[in-house]
């Protein structure tokens, strides 16, 4: 049985790598000429089921709100015409309510820990090194940023998510490059949980995936799946984006995991899909002092920003900004993370030298993924894992394999399937 993946980001290519290992013929469809060049490419590295929360919380409107006019600010909005972004602020808003929160970050915790251990088995059977770190630490510069962490927190006690809240001084133990020049109020250890080097993985796997016979096709568009009689899908491949026909092929089942292109591509076959382009942003720093730097992962609260290092590298990475679908590099956000970053490890890097990035997050109006069939027949989707794909990655990859090879996946997927936004197979 053939399937086609469409899209070469982390989640398109563990998809493949699981649908290879399960007997399957397949070809990954690619628009950029490498993989994990988009969302996948300059994340914060940060993998943290213990962390990893829905943007839709209790708080956070009034957060957007109060920091519109902020020069340094984790969330900027730019209001536009855009239709499709009024309807997923609605949509958003109907889930920011405490018991929606819960839910959602339930579902999201339920794919994000099975996922990393779906990661570490993968880890273990291919020797993939991608300048991985233990540990993860946020940094709550007042009380009350502690105080918003509550609903988190309660999650983390009643689930029994190893933890454990530091003062000050604990934060400096754990990482003692921290200055104290700040002000810090203590910090939330998540020991299990960790960071990596996500493109760097990506593009092993990829290597490994080819030598086990997955057949890649880059720099080319794909259209919509078409369906044909007997129960296979054509896809027309272009050259571009409305590019001269390249070829099309035929498949048994079509994966899309095209981030944030999904949409539009899953449009002609009336699946509407409430999924959003909101754009975060990274800057990669090359370490000046070992001493002073970061040993692993970090989250600065107030200004929810990552510091992650990477190698001889740190990773700077964060702000939401929704409303704008240009890939520009805004000023204000990369303030925003250079000045955490300085706050905190103000002589560890090159900061004046930092490589910069802006890419499109996909994200649903209440958080989780969506992975499975759909009621076109044949079509499944690996989709929406907002800024938490590298989190998500395996363990979805994982799941989307064992559904499209009919097999029982390993976790429950209530609220993770096309099923929650009527989409699922009638």
């Amino acid at each position: 049985m053939h399937v086609i993946v469409i899209g070469a980001g982390v989640i398109g290519v563990c998809s493949a790598w699981y649908l290879r290992e399960a007997g399957f013929e397949v070809t990954v469809v690619e628009r950029r000429a490498a993989p994990a060049q988009e969302s996948s490419f300059g994340n914060a590295g940060v993998i943290a089921p213990g962390y990893v929360t829905p943007w839709a919380a209790p708080g956070m409107p009034g957060k957007v709100l109060r920091n519109l006019f902020a020069s340094t600010s984790p969330v900027l909005f730019r209001p536009s015409a855009d239709p499709a972004m009024w309807r997923w602020i609605a949509r958003w808003l109907g889930e920011c309510t405490l018991e929606r929160y819960r839910v959602n970050k339930l579902r999201m915790q339920r794919l994000a820990f099975y996922s990393r251990d779906c990661l570490h088995t993968l880890r273990s059977q291919l020797g993939i090194d991608y300048e991985q770190s233990q540990g993860y630490l946020q940094l709550f510069r007042t009380e009350r940023d502690r105080g918003l962490a509550e609903p988190a927190l309660a999650l983390l006690r009643e689930h029994k998510v190893p933890h454990r809240l530091v003062d000050a001084d604990g934060c400096r133990r754990i990482e003692p490059g921290l200055t104290t020049d700040t002000p810090l109020a203590g910090g939330l250890h998540l020991p299990e949980d960790e960071s990596g080097n996500c493109p760097m993985f990506v593009r092993r796997l990829r290597v490994l995936a080819e030598a086990a016979g997955v057949r890649f096709v880059m720099d080319c568009h794909a259209c919509a799946p078409r369906p044909l009689p007997g129960g296979k899908l054509a896809l027309d491949l272009r050259a571009g984006a409305a590019g001269a026909m390249r070829e099309t092929l035929t498949a048994d089942r079509v994966l899309v995991s095209a981030g944030v292109a999904s949409a539009a591509l899953l449009r002609p076959l009336g699946l509407r899909i409430p999924l959003y382009p909101v754009k975060g942003y990274s800057a990669t720093v090359q370490v000046s002092d070992e001493l002073q730097a970061p040993l692993a992962a970090l989250m600065d609260e107030s200004y929810k920003v990552a510091i992650t290092r990477m190698g001889n590298r740190m990773r700077i990475a964060g702000t939401a900004e929704l409303g704008s679908r240009k890939l520009d590099l805004r000023p204000a956000a990369i303030n925003t993370l250079l000045k955490a970053a300085r706050d905190w490890f103000p002589v560890a890097g090159h900061y004046d030298n930092a490589t910069l990035w802006a890419g499109a997050r996909p994200m649903l109006p209440d958080g989780p993924p969506l992975i499975g069939a759909t009621a076109v027949p044949g079509l499944f989707l690996n989709l929406g894992h907002g800024s938490t794909g590298w989190a998500m990655a395996c363990g979805s990859g994982r799941i989307a394999a064992d559904l499209i090879a009919g097999n029982r996946p390993g976790i429950d997927l209530d609220g993770l399937t096309p099923a929650r936004y009527g989409l699922g197979p009638r």
